[in-house]
């Protein structure tokens, strides 16, 4: 063969779940063994004119649709369900194969289109089809699916050039993967001398040779009319391989040519036409360079203004997951094992007794013992004055308590500090956080924070979100909870850091990230921990690297009015210290660090004046400890 590899990376767009079996069983059998993997793509379309982020549940329904093709794919073969929302079809393919680095496009194919109601020409394979063939960035396989499952002979009609050695790569891989022969078939005119033959079988052998290592039979034919001839040798095949035949870039030529389309539209047997990607000359960037230089940067940032709702919509469609998504724990095991991933679960306490036992429990139960998607549990305690760490490791969870990590570097109270701590304590290339203080704790709040960041290669830190009832007098009230978040961080977040306004819960104490990732972050100490790590994961991941998922419904202890007057205190000092240091700009003489407490009472009032003020840990990745200590499991991990 040519030497050349399979696609690492397919890409298959899915119209409908239902009918999409032989697409993912040929994109199955085209996949770099061992490496490859494949993305089934569903593409929510919300029309001009109503927000993008209404696709959001849409969104949630064609993920779940999605989750069907994974009862076609063969056993040992990865496959990423993705959806992404846009105005169009073509360009949401178009913009999907660019991120996931697509090797190869596969297309299923209904039929010829209609022309259009105004009398416009009939697009040659479909509108959306044809729109990705001329912006796709790699090769493009259109299946005209005839529900092939048996392939015995596959038929390859050749006549060189780059599109005919795709086929040919392409129908060694099927016929590999099925046991099967390669007929490849070459045409010369009716009537040729002997010597012409000849010279022409020798040529077809050679390049048989060259590109196939199944089985295969090099077949010369004589004719008049290579369509018919083409038609007729197809009915004795199983599977016809074609490559494209167009002239590229020649105006008012069909994208793949009418020979290809014609064998896809009447074979009986199922069709692929592959098409390579056509290589962009050096020119074409040199323009587009050319016109980017001439915009003004006035211009530049109204551009980037107008774009940050737009681009706040998409991803509060498309990054917007449900725990249901990732129920399947042995579907997550399998993909962090293709992955060679490890996860941490780390539990941040002080004084919960009351519920780290059955939380411990039901974590090492249901994610260690039952199926093995959790490689350890860590319990990081504050100091607790009850009977918290005796518990939980009477549970079966590693304790330790963070004034005794790193000690030469001090300790700071504070959940933040707790959490900084734990990255040195545990090992995971995922880390996964979950509050402690919660009664209805459920192994939800680990796996639907960390099911996305296997899914999804893009996502970078994930948040939970849920409804939060209040406890008023002995009573539950819905939708009392996340004061703090509605009050003050939600209107922060718009003002300074609009990208990060489709967060549900910003503050929510769920959350999931890569640990090449969280090593990057500096970390406040107290309750600022949370907005910190959103506005420094945004400017490091970006917002497409980020994802909420929704955990439905969390009963946790409240905080009095007071603490959350605390809190809101602090979770503002750490926004502005955040806009100073990126705006480069003095919001105050003098950031206040103290807070006045006014009391009052049997006849006398008071001021109280506490301090009130988040410390900042550096990324952990500074930390020589630290460094020592990954490089040290790196070679132990090695022998």
């Amino acid at each position: 063969m040519s030497g050349e590899p399979l696609p690492a990376r397919i890409l298959i767009p899915v119209a409908n779940p239902l009918t999409a079996e032989e697409l993912i069983r040929i994109g199955a059998s085209l996949l770099e063994p061992r490496t490859g993997e494949l993305s089934a793509l569903g593409i929510v379309e919300v029309p001009e004119g109503m927000p993008l982020s209404e696709g959001a549940t849409r969104a949630r329904q064609a993920r779940r649709l999605l989750q069907r093709v994974l009862d076609y794919v063969p056993e040992g073969t990865t496959i990423h369900p993705l959806v992404r929302i846009g105005r169009h079809a073509a360009a949401g393919i178009v913009e999907a194969a660019a991120e996931q680095e697509a090797d190869l496009l596969i297309f299923g194919w209904g039929g010829k289109s209609a022309p259009g109601r105004d009398g416009s020409p009939a697009p040659t394979i479909s509108p959306t089809i044809d729109e990705v063939v001329r912006e796709a960035p790699c090769d493009i396989a259109v299946v005209k699916q005839r529900g092939s499952r048996e392939i015995r002979r596959i038929l390859v009609p050749v006549r060189g050039g780059p599109h005919a050695e795709l086929a040919l790569r392409f129908a060694d891989a099927l016929a590999h993967q099925h046991d099967a022969t390669v007929a490849v078939i070459h045409f010369v005119p009716a009537g040729v001398t002997e010597p012409v033959r000849a010279q022409a079988e020798k040529a077809l052998a050679a390049f048989v040779r060259q590109h196939i290592t199944a089985r295969a039979e090099p077949v010369l034919r004589e004719t008049r009319n290579v369509r018919t001839s083409i038609l007729r040798e197809a009915e004795h095949a199983d599977l016809v391989v074609m490559g494209a035949s167009a002239p590229p870039g020649e105006p008012g030529t069909s994208l793949f040519g009418a020979l290809p389309e014609a064998i896809a539209q009447r074979a009986r047997a199922s069709v692929i036409v592959v098409k390579t990607r056509e290589a962009i000359g050096r020119h074409t960037f040199d323009a587009l360079a050319q016109k980017a230089e001439t915009l003004a940067a006035a211009d530049r940032l109204a551009e980037e203004s107008r774009a940050v709702p737009a681009k706040v919509e998409r991803w509060f469609a498309e990054a917007n997951f449900h725990h249901a998504e990732f129920a399947d724990l042995r579907r997550l095991v399998g993909l962090k094992t293709k992955q060679g991933l490890t996860i941490s679960l780390v539990l941040p306490t002080l004084n919960e007794a009351e519920t780290i036992g059955p939380i411990v429990t039901r974590a090492i139960r249901e994610m260690q013992e039952r199926v093995p998607l959790l490689d350890e549990v860590l319990v990081i305690d504050s100091a607790s004055t009850d009977a918290t760490r005796q518990i939980a490791a009477d549970a079966g969870a590693r304790v330790v308590q963070h004034p005794d990590v790193l000690p030469r570097y001090g300790s700071f109270k504070g959940k933040g500090e707790a959490l900084w701590k734990s990255l040195y304590e545990t090992s995971g290339d995922i880390v996964v956080w979950a509050d402690t203080d919660v009664r209805n704790w459920h192994s939800r709040m680990v796996y639907g924070t960390l099911g996305p960041l296997l899914v999804e290669s893009r996502l970078q830190y994930v948040k939970g979100y849920y409804q939060r009832p209040i406890v008023e007098g002995g009573v539950l009230k819905e939708g009392g909870g996340g004061r703090v978040t509605e009050l003050v961080a939600r209107p922060l977040i718009n003002l300074f850091f609009p990208e990060l306004s489709g967060f549900i819960q910003p503050l929510a104490g769920e959350y999931a990230g890569r640990r090449s990732l969280l090593e990057q972050l500096p970390f406040f100490t107290g309750y600022a921990v949370e907005i910190g790590h959103l506005i420094d994961a945004l400017e490091r991941a970006g917002i497409e690297g980020l994802g909420q998922v929704d955990l439905e419904r969390r009963l946790h202890r409240n905080q009095e009015l007071e603490g959350l007057s605390k809190m809101s205190f602090v979770i503002l000092q750490a926004v502005m210290k955040r806009l100073e240091e990126r705006r480069r700009a003095r919001l105050f003489a003098e950031m206040g660090h103290t807070m006045k407490l006014p009391r009052s009472g049997h006849g006398r009032l008071s001021l109280e004046v506490q301090e009130v003020a988040d410390q900042e840990r550096p990324p952990m990745i500074r930390i020589p400890e630290y460094l020592e200590r990954r490089r040290a499991a790196g070679e132990a991990a090695a022998e």
